[in-house]
C-alpha cells in the first residue's frame, strides 16, 4: 500500500469529472483534532512514554492521567512491555496520549482449515493481495470467538482481534458476529439501492495490513482491471464503483468526526461481510470501508470494538 501515484491520480479524476480536488484530512468543524500515533515502545512509565517512529525518529509523549491501554486485555500504560509495537491516540498536538493499544492485530479472511483440540490454529485465505495466515485460537478464546461465529468451518468468514507474538498472530476477541452464508455467497444489495446515493450508511472497519503511518481506506466497489484484483466489486451495501485516488468523505456517527480519507487498496475481502456494526446504534448491512488504523483511530474508532456505524459521500 502506500502507491505514489494516489495522489496524482485523485487530482485527475476530479478534473476528468469537473469538480475540485478535495484536501485528503480531518474536517476542521470536528473540534480539537485526534492524532494517531504508531511506535516501537523504548521505555514507558506511568506519565511518559518514548517511541522510535517507523520513520526513526525517537519521540517522548506524555501519559494524560485518564489515559487507558490495551495488550490482550486492559492494562495500565506503564505496563505495556517494552519492545511493543504501538497504535496510540493523541490529544494536544499529538503530545498527550489518552488511549494505547500494544501489539494489536486484525486477522479477516475466509476459513480454510482449523486443527487442534485445546488451543486450535486456524489457516485464512485473506484475500489476493493479502495471501494465507495461520491464526492461533488460545484455549482460554475459543468459547468468546466460537459464540461469535457459529459457522467455524471451512469456507466460512472470520474475523478477530488480538495481539501479535513472537511473529505469529493470537485470535483473542471476536471482531464482529459471522455472516451465516458462506464466503462466496454475498447477499445482493437490496433493490433499493442504486448506487447513486449522494451518502451510503454502513461498518467502517480496520485493518492492519496498511503502513504503520498510512492514512487510507480500501473499498470494496474497484474496478478489477485497474488495481489487478479480480474479487473486486462484491458488496452487499450498493457502493458506486470508484478508482484508486478517490476521496471518501468518511464520518464515524458515533463520534460525529469526519475525514477525507484516499481509497489507496482493493477491499474485496470486506465487501463478502454483509454485517452490521452496533457500536452506537445499529447500522445498515454492509462493510463500506476498510480503514488503516491511523484513519480509524483519528475518527474517534476504538481498536478493539472492531467497527463503528458510518455515513461516506465522495470528497
Amino acid at each position: 500500500m502506500g502507491d505514489p501515484s494516489v495522489e496524482r491520480r485523485r487530482v485527475l479524476a476530479a478534473a476528468a469529472l469537473g469538480r475540485e480536488s478535495g484536501v485528503p484530512g480531518p474536517d476542521p468543524s470536528n473540534g480539537e483534532p485526534l492524532r494517531a500515533v504508531a511506535g516501537e515502545v523504548l521505555d514507558v512509565s506511568p506519565h511518559l512514554i518514548i517511541i522510535e517512529t517507523p520513520g526513526g525518529t525517537e519521540e517522548r509523549l506524555v501519559i494524560a492521567p485518564w489515559a487507558t491501554a490495551w495488550h490482550g486485555q486492559d492494562v495500565g500504560p506503564a505496563d505495556i512491555p517494552v519492545g511493543s509495537m504501538v497504535m496510540m491516540r493523541a490529544l494536544r498536538d499529538g503530545r498527550v496520549i489518552e488511549r494505547i493499544w500494544a501489539d494489536a492485530t486484525r486477522i479477516t479472511g475466509t476459513i480454510l482449515s482449523i486443527t487442534g483440540r485445546r488451543d486450535l490454529t486456524v489457516e485464512l485465505d485473506c484475500g489476493p493481495h493479502r495471501g494465507h495466515r495461520s491464526v492461533v485460537i488460545p484455549y482460554r478464546a475459543t468459547g468468546r470467538l466460537q459464540v461469535r461465529h457459529p459457522k467455524f468451518e471451512p469456507g466460512y468468514l472470520f474475523d478477530a482481534i488480538g495481539i501479535r507474538r513472537d511473529g505469529a498472530g493470537l485470535a483473542l476477541l471476536p471482531a464482529t458476529s459471522q455472516p451465516a452464508y458462506p464466503a462466496r455467497a454475498v447477499p445482493p444489495p437490496p433493490p433499493a439501492y442504486a448506487g447513486v446515493q449522494s451518502r451510503i450508511s454502513g461498518t467502517a472497519t480496520w485493518s492492519d495490513t496498511f503502513d504503520e503511518e498510512e492514512r487510507g481506506a480500501a473499498y470494496p466497489m474497484l474496478e478489477g482491471s485497474d488495481i489487478g484484483c479480480a474479487e473486486a466489486g462484491t458488496s452487499c451495501a450498493g457502493l458506486p464503483y470508484l478508482a484508486v485516488g478517490s476521496l471518501l468523505q468518511v464520518r464515524n456517527l458515533c463520534s460525529q468526526r469526519s475525514a477525507n480519507v484516499p481509497v489507496v487498496a482493493c477491499g474485496c475481502l470486506a465487501g463478502r461481510f454483509c454485517d452490521r456494526c452496533v457500536e452506537c446504534d445499529t447500522s445498515p448491512r454492509g462493510r463500506i470501508a476498510e480503514l488503516s488504523p491511523s484513519s480509524y483511530v483519528e475518527l474517534g474508532g476504538d481498536l478493539m470494538k472492531g467497527c463503528f456505524n458510518a455515513q461516506i459521500g465522495l470528497g
